[in-house]
């Protein structure tokens, strides 16, 4: 970004100070004829760099033309959707006017995507989320997916089809029996020690550690509780899941998940805790 004016002369003026050789030019005069060449530069060279500004955008802009889109691409698109805001006429660059940056960010209620190809079609799939007033991943608002499909109407590549997830999670159910140590925990999960739940809390955890339609892998859920103070053993015995079906409002029933599993949604949410149970471990 191109300097201003006064940045530059102020830049010139310091490395004149800066140069014992230049004492003599001591005036403090805003007219001194050193004054006058060095903000003579300072211009010439702000008209300079404004130019090499103007030409990169350009470039820029032949070659967001020319470059086919990626899935990444896609994917950082989604994220910089504007709620509220409109898009330069022929452009995938929103309009933010007079816009504070706080009202810009705010505007920015997609904090979540993951797009993929579909292996049955010719087809892209856009997951996304965003997150409620306790930092809890959840769908867009049903008054804000009209802008967004839009959206992403206006920007997509003409024949791409789009097909976008924004779904309430997938429910994990975990049946698990926990091996403790009776001198850390009590017989219902609770640490002598800090009064908390620490397989809960390892659980809760795990599940903001996995990524944004990231695999849940059992076996490292099963680490993660290995790891946890006060736990010998965890036995997981059964883990399931159901997701939101095609009509995208009732869930389906629960299915068991082998070793891995990808959330429908992009993201999971444990259903309860109700199915641990706790064995001392002797």
């Amino acid at each position: 970004m191109a300097r201003s004016v006064d940045t530059i002369y102020a830049d010139l003026v310091a490395k004149k100070e800066a140069d014992e050789r230049l004492n003599a030019l001591s005036s403090t005069s805003k007219v001194a004829i050193w004054r006058l060449w060095l903000w003579i530069f300072a211009y010439g060279s702000f008209v300079l760099e404004t130019i090499f500004d103007r030409h990169r955008e350009l470039i820029e802009r032949l070659l967001s033309l020319l470059k086919p889109h990626t899935l990444r691409w896609y994917r950082n698109k989604v994220l910089q959707f504007q709620y509220g805001f409109d898009l330069i006429e022929d452009t995938d660059v929103f309009n933010n006017g007079s816009a504070t940056e706080e009202e810009i960010e705010a505007s920015k209620i997609i904090k979540y995507s993951a797009v993929t190809e579909s292996t049955t079609e010719s087809r892209l799939i856009v997951k996304i989320a965003t997150e409620d007033s306790n930092g809890v991943l959840a769908p867009i608002p049903d008054e804000v997916y009209p802008a967004f499909s839009a959206y992403m109407e206006e920007i997509k590549d003409a024949g791409v089809k789009i097909t976008v997830i924004n779904y309430l999670p997938d429910i994990l159910r975990l049946l698990m029996q926990i091996y403790y140590d009776p001198l850390l925990l009590t017989a219902d999960g609770v640490s002598i020690r800090t009064g908390r739940k620490p397989v809960e809390d390892a659980l809760n955890a795990f599940m903001k550690e996995l990524p944004f339609n990231g695999e849940l892998i059992l076996a490292s859920l099963v680490d993660k509780l290995q790891a946890t103070e006060g736990i010998k053993i965890p036995h997981l015995t059964n883990a399931q899941s159901k997701w939101i079906a095609n009509n995208g409002i009732t869930y389906g029933n629960f299915e068991n998940i082998a070793v891995k599993k990808i959330p429908t949604s992009g993201y999971f949410q444990i259903e309860n805790f109700d199915n641990i149970s706790y064995v001392a471990y002797s």
